[in-house]
C-alpha cells in the first residue's frame, strides 16, 4: 500500500456548468418529441461513440494494444472526441496515471479512495485534472494533428451536434445527440466508479 499523501481534491464547480446543461438539454426531447429517426440516431451514436471511447481512447491511445495507420489514428481520435470526454491526449494521459496508481492515493479517480461520486464524475472537474500531462504520452504528442484535437477538444462534438440538427431537426439534436451523449457519459463513467467496487480482478 502506497504511503504517499493523497492530493487535495478541489472541484471547480463553474467548469461543471456545461456538463449540467447538457443533462438538462436532453430533457428537451419532452417538448420536441422523439421521432423514429431521432431514436435510431440516439442508439447509433451511443454504440459508435462507445466503441470509439473503449476501442480508441482506452485500448489504443491509453494502452497501445494494437497498431493502425496515422490517418485512422486521427479519425479514431476525432470520433472518440465527439463523445465530449475531452481530448484523446488528455484522456490517455489521465488513464495512464490511473493505472500507475490504481486505487492508491495518487489515483485520479478511485472509488476506494474518494467514493462513488468523485470517481464517477467529479474528478473531471478537479482543478488538478484540467490539463494534459504531455510527459505521460510522449508517443502521442509527436503527432501535431493529435495536439490540435487536444487543444480544440470541443470541435468534434460541436460539429456532430450541428450535423445532427441540420439533418434531423430539433428531435435529433435533443434526443439523438444530447440524450445519447448523457447515456454515453454515464455508461463510460461506471467503469471508474462501479467496476472498481464490484466484480473480480483478473
Amino acid at each position: 500500500m502506497s504511503t504517499t499523501a493523497k492530493p487535495l481534491r478541489r472541484i471547480a464547480w463553474m467548469g461543471a456548468g456545461p456538463f449540467v446543461l447538457i443533462h438538462l438539454l436532453a430533457f428537451g426531447a419532452f417538448w420536441t418529441g422523439v421521432t423514429p429517426a431521432a431514436a435510431i440516431c440516439c442508439a447509433a451514436l451511443y454504440f459508435i461513440r462507445m466503441f470509439a471511447v473503449t476501442g480508441g481512447y482506452h485500448r489504443y491511445f491509453s494502452h497501445r494494444t494494437y497498431k493502425t495507420s496515422r490517418v485512422f489514428q486521427f479519425l479514431l481520435a476525432f470520433v472518440a472526441q465527439t463523445s465530449a470526454q475531452r481530448g484523446a491526449l488528455w484522456w490517455a494521459a489521465h488513464h495512464r496515471k490511473h493505472h500507475l496508481h490504481s486505487d492508491q492515493p495518487q489515483d485520479v479517480h478511485s472509488p476506494v479512495q474518494d467514493g462513488f461520486w468523485y470517481s464517477h464524475v467529479l474528478w473531471i472537474f478537479s482543478s488538478g485534472n484540467s490539463k494534459t500531462d504531455y510527459s505521460r504520452i510522449p508517443d502521442l504528442t509527436r503527432y501535431p494533428e493529435l495536439r490540435f484535437l487536444d487543444k480544440y477538444y470541443l470541435l468534434p462534438p460541436v460539429l456532430l451536434g450541428a450535423l445532427v440538427f441540420f439533418t434531423l431537426g430539433a428531435p435529433g439534436l435533443f434526443f439523438g445527440f444530447f440524450a445519447s451523449t448523457v447515456l454515453l457519459w454515464h455508461g463510460t463513467f461506471t467503469i471508474n466508479s462501479l467496476s472498481h467496487v464490484f466484480g473480480r480482478r483478473r
